[in-house]
Parts: C-alpha cells; sequence; structure tokens
C-alpha cells in the first residue's frame, strides 16, 4: 500500500486509519453512541475490525486519497476518534463525519479536526462542496455541522436505510 499524508493542528495529528488501529475500531464501532447514533456495523471482533478497515475504509482511501483520518493527540499519541470525508453511496457530494471516544468530548478535539479536514477538502483535495449527515436527535453533531459551516437542506434516506437522516452542505469553492 502507498503511503498517505498525515496532518498537524495545534494539538492533533490527523493520519490515515491503518490494520494496526483495529483495537481502536473495534472500541468505537461498538460505543453506544456510535450504535444509537450511527449504526451497529457488526464488527465484534479484532478480525472483523481488520476486515472493517480492509473493505470499507482502505479502498477509498486508495480511489481517491482522503477517506478515515484517525485523530491523535500529539502530547500524549491518544488515539481519540476519528474524522474524515466520506463517498458514500446514495449521497450526493462528499461528507464530512466524525466520531470521538467519550473521554474526548466537549474538549473541542472534534472541531479541531473536522475544520483541518474541510481545509484539506478545499486546498489539498479540491473539493468544491461537503455535505453532512446526522439523525435529528444527535445534537452535538447537528451543532459540529452548523459550527463548520454546513447548512440543513433537507431530509434523506442512505440505500438499504430506511432512517431520515438530515442532509447539511456548504460549497467551498
Amino acid at each position: 500500500m502507498k503511503e498517505y499524508k498525515s496532518y498537524q493542528t495545534e494539538r492533533l495529528l490527523l493520519r490515515p486509519v491503518v490494520l494496526e488501529d483495529a483495537d481502536f475500531i473495534l472500541e468505537l464501532l461498538n460505543m453506544p453512541k456510535w450504535i444509537q447514533n450511527i449504526g451497529d456495523r457488526n464488527v465484534k471482533s479484532i478480525e472483523a475490525a481488520e476486515n472493517y478497515i480492509t473493505t470499507r475504509m482502505m479502498p477509498q482511501l486508495e480511489r481517491l486519497g482522503y477517506g478515515n483520518f484517525a485523530v491523535i493527540r500529539k502530547s500524549d499519541g491518544a488515539r481519540m476518534g476519528c474524522c474524515g470525508l466520506y463517498d458514500r453511496e446514495g449521497l450526493e457530494g462528499v461528507d464530512i463525519g466524525f466520531s470521538f471516544l467519550p473521554e474526548y468530548e466537549r474538549k473541542g478535539y472534534a472541531f479541531e479536526s473536522a475544520d483541518k479536514i474541510m481545509q484539506l477538502a478545499r486546498e489539498e483535495f479540491k473539493l468544491t462542496k461537503v455535505s453532512g449527515i446526522t439523525i435529528e436527535a444527535n445534537t452535538a453533531s447537528r451543532s459540529l455541522l452548523e459550527k463548520l459551516g454546513l447548512k440543513f437542506e433537507k431530509f434523506v434516506k442512505l440505500p438499504n436505510d430506511d432512517e431520515e437522516l438530515m442532509y447539511y452542505s456548504i460549497k467551498i469553492a
């Protein structure tokens, strides 16, 4: 696999998720908030997490050069969450997504990493529009999307999913 760039902010390192992150991805995907707000991905073992990384995360990174970034605190190397740009089937444009372990919430890490991802979307990846989706009940996610400048447009449903999602977007070029 080719090497992909990592990026930094004042407090954070954003680097593409790799197979060695399987334990972390297993923990993240099984948090109650993840299952409630994003959905159960049925990743219940290290092997399943490795498979998820290999089949769901790496192909987009290989194809587009961006995808899911592990968000790591520079001061101690703690893997706190993920933030990235996702090319989802059934959704117009590339959407920004983020999820953090509970102990790292409400400390500005999600905004700091998502703001950097928005900058990269514009400057590095040359995107002209970024969207975001969330369930209506996820007020923290809605607030972050709005803080990033995205505006609510409509309710949408993804293929093979009955749940209505709030669709936000912003033109960035």
